[in-house]
């Protein structure tokens, strides 16, 4: 079978479908361990605030069992009745626990799960592989 003639560049057909098809393989590589690399920090963020949420619990628990013993103890040997005083020290610890625990998961709300630069770019290369086919 003859051989396809050459192209303006010295380069058969086959030969530049070639070409094409290694550098379309190692940028879909390289796109795929962008995309992991940025899902990877997305990750990291994520945790730092999942970290927020869970201390933020740990604070509110602690603060309860701290707090609500002092205050209690002074409330009551102030007059109030020992439920009562027991009651109103829980309320405001338990308020700003779930401060703490709102602040961690309106972080997270915030977060934007989209590899963003992974998928510009693969915007740019589908154009450039167009460009490199035409």
């Amino acid at each position: 079978m003859p051989e396809a003639p050459p192209t303006a560049a010295g380069q058969s057909l086959g030969e530049l479908f070639a070409v094409l098809l290694k550098d379309t393989t190692t940028l879909v590589r390289q796109e795929m361990s962008l995309a992991k690399a940025e899902l990877g920090a997305k990750a990291a963020q994520i945790g730092r605030n999942v970290g927020l949420l869970a201390a933020g619990g740990a604070v509110a628990y602690a603060g309860l069992l701290a707090v609500l013993a002092a205050i209690i103890s002074l409330l009551a040997s102030a007059g109030m009745s020992w439920w009562a005083a027991a009651l109103m020290v829980g309320v405001v610890v338990a308020a700003v626990g779930g401060i703490l625990v709102s602040m961690g998961l309106n972080a997270l709300k915030h977060e934007d799960l989209a590899p963003r630069q992974t998928l510009e770019t693969l915007r740019e290369d589908t154009q450039w592989i167009k460009d490199r086919a035409a």
